[in-house]
């Protein structure tokens, strides 16, 4: 097959992106937020499997990626919808902190270069 021809490999292509199109802007970052607070979960071992798949390097990264996030966004998504992502943030920043054998000091933990320094 060469690169000029219509693929058809994926025929429902056009079924999802009208589908996305129809989603509004808040419920696809509200849902993007979602998804890294759960994967940040994980990561810092608070399901029930705990510590088999806890990384915290990897949670550092889902954390300060969820708090660019929702700064970001803050003025586009309404208070209702922020509230609580902001809450589990500041949960998820409380819970790397506690995990971490070497704390951070206050101000240089995963996303508080967004949220500032966040004390338990």
């Amino acid at each position: 097959m060469s690169d000029a021809t219509p693929s058809t490999e994926n025929p429902g292509f056009d079924a999802i992106a009208r589908d996305i199109a129809e989603v509004p802007a808040v419920e696809v970052i509200v849902t993007v937020a979602v998804n890294l607070m759960s994967a940040a979960a994980v990561k810092l071992g608070l399901t029930e499997e705990g510590e088999e798949h806890k990384d915290l390097d990897e949670a550092r990264k889902l954390v300060q990626a969820l708090a660019g996030l929702l700064d970001a966004s803050t003025t586009e998504i309404s208070t209702f919808h922020a509230s609580p992502l902001r809450d589990g943030l500041k949960s998820l920043q409380l819970a790397f902190r506690e995990a971490s054998l070497v704390p951070d000091e206050p101000g240089q933990g995963p996303g508080e270069k967004y949220t500032g320094p966040v004390y338990g």
